[in-house]
């Protein structure tokens, strides 16, 4: 894909009018609080746009036309489960977390199972969010090598500036501003291109004459049990994830915490749709294309040049806020559940500092592991993300939220311990076509339900 002068320079001015609210965001930074939580002052629209900042990356654009030009309308599942997700977490999530006036998951489960398990949900949470960077990080390389000249390594020099001016100076504050900056793109850039696509082909119509009801039109294409398996997953991810449960502990109380979670599942729901249009428009015209190519291929050929280096901009603030997101939980996680635990560091510069030091080596290990893993396959990592993140924390924090101290402290952490080992180690048991989610939850319940009812023996 070659870009023209009007691709390269509209493209580099979204993204560094991007990078500014980042930079400009630092100047509030006064103290460890203010980085990882904003001082807990943010607005409904703050602490949605950074839970959109974070949510939607690659898997909602790149990810999701490239699975509609092979399968149609089940491609909808990572933003259509995204979003379902994120209204469980504001119904029924949010007002206690952000009424913990805690800064971590790992905090949280300290109150119920102990110091112990802060560590363990830290490592595992820390694990999980990695693997998760690393598939955005490979993403974003593939990316930024097939549209500009630049080798591996040179990308990955541009992922870590980017990544650096939007969090590594503003924290959540900078987190915030930036996701308002990238939603606004896509926006512009992906629904434009979703409508040209659905006026071209004829509407709603037109398309059904095109393609053939199944698989291009079913919601469970890959079938029932995998598309709830994929729904499961992103229910789990993101309640688990430290880097949504920070945007809600930002809130400046419960009320807004909870709505803000509610506002960004009903804005990402309809978000993979444009995507899924443009995906399906390639297949039509461009049969023989790589799928991972459809959207920025449509983006450069089929919008003018100015609209389409605002749609690559897009593409590349969506994965790298992402990343961006991800390795703002990992660092506020290092310095809170690790650097407090296990050093005289409590409050002040010197724990800001530790929190930034965890973005910063975050960011750089996933650009590492990832010029030493370009030929791997990104959902394998995903998947792995997910077991981890999942595995050791949904359960646990569930019962913690329903059940406060109805647990046995050393039974919640036997949940998480026995969820972990499971997600990890599943796929070396031999037992296919099972995911590893799904025993992994199992340990977890049977642990806690074992906890619960000594509690409720005493």
């Amino acid at each position: 894909m070659s870009l023209s002068t009007t691709h390269i320079i509209t493209s580099i001015l979204a993204v560094l009018i991007t990078m500014a609210p980042g930079i400009y965001a630092a100047r509030k930074i006064k103290n460890a609080d203010d980085y990882a939580v904003g001082g807990r002052s943010s607005g409904i629209g703050m602490v949605a746009a950074a839970i959109l900042g974070t949510l939607i990356g690659g898997g909602s654009t790149m990810g999701t036309a490239q699975m509609a030009y092979k399968i149609g309308f089940s491609a909808w599942w990572f933003t259509l489960g995204g979003g379902i997700a994120l209204i469980i977490l504001g119904l029924f999530y949010a007002r206690s977390l952000r009424s913990s006036g805690l800064t971590t998951v790992g905090e949280f489960l300290v109150t119920n199972f102990g110091a112990k398990a802060g560590v363990v949900a830290s490592v595992s949470a820390s694990a999980g969010m990695f693997f998760s960077v690393v598939t955005s990080t490979l993403s974003v390389t593939h990316l930024l090598c097939l549209i500009f000249p630049l080798q591996p390594w040179q990308a990955g020099i541009v992922i870590f500036v980017i990544v650096g001016c939007f969090v590594f100076f503003g924290g959540m504050s900078g987190s915030g501003l930036v996701g308002l900056f990238k939603m606004g793109f896509i926006l512009l850039g992906l629904f434009v291109g979703g409508v040209i696509c659905y006026v071209d082909m004829g509407g709603v119509q037109g398309i059904k004459n095109a393609f053939p009801a199944f698989p291009w039109f079913s919601l469970v294409a890959k079938g029932e049990v995998a598309t709830f398996i994929t729904l499961m997953s992103m229910i789990v991810g993101v309640i688990s994830t430290q880097s949504y449960a920070q945007a809600v502990f930002s809130a400046a109380d419960t009320r807004c915490a909870a709505l803000a979670c509610l506002i960004a599942g009903g804005i990402t729901i309809p978000v993979g749709i444009p995507s899924i249009l443009i995906g399906m428009y390639m297949r039509l015209h461009h049969p023989d294309i790589l799928p991972i190519e459809a959207l920025p291929m449509f983006l450069i050929t089929y919008l003018p040049d100015w609209l389409g280096g605002v749609g690559i901009a897009a593409l590349l603030l969506a994965t790298l806020g992402t990343i961006a997101g991800l390795t703002l939980g990992m660092g506020t996680l290092f310095a809170r559940d690790i650097v407090k635990r296990f050093t005289d560091i409590k409050e002040g510069a010197k724990l800001l500092l530790a929190t930034r030091l965890g973005v910063a080596v975050a960011c750089l290990a996933a650009i590492v592991f990832t010029n030493f893993n370009l030929d791997s396959n990104a959902l394998d990592w995903s998947y792995l993300s997910m077991a981890l993140r999942g595995s050791g924390i949904f359960l646990p924090l569930t019962f913690c939220i329903f059940f406060p101290h109805k647990v046995k402290p050393l039974y919640g952490l036997l949940s998480m311990a026995a969820g972990i080992f499971i997600g990890l180690t599943w796929k070396f048991i031999g037992i296919s076509g099972i995911h590893p989610l799904i025993p992994a939850l199992g340990a977890n319940l049977v642990f806690l339900l074992l906890g619960f009812r000594s509690s409720g023996n005493e």
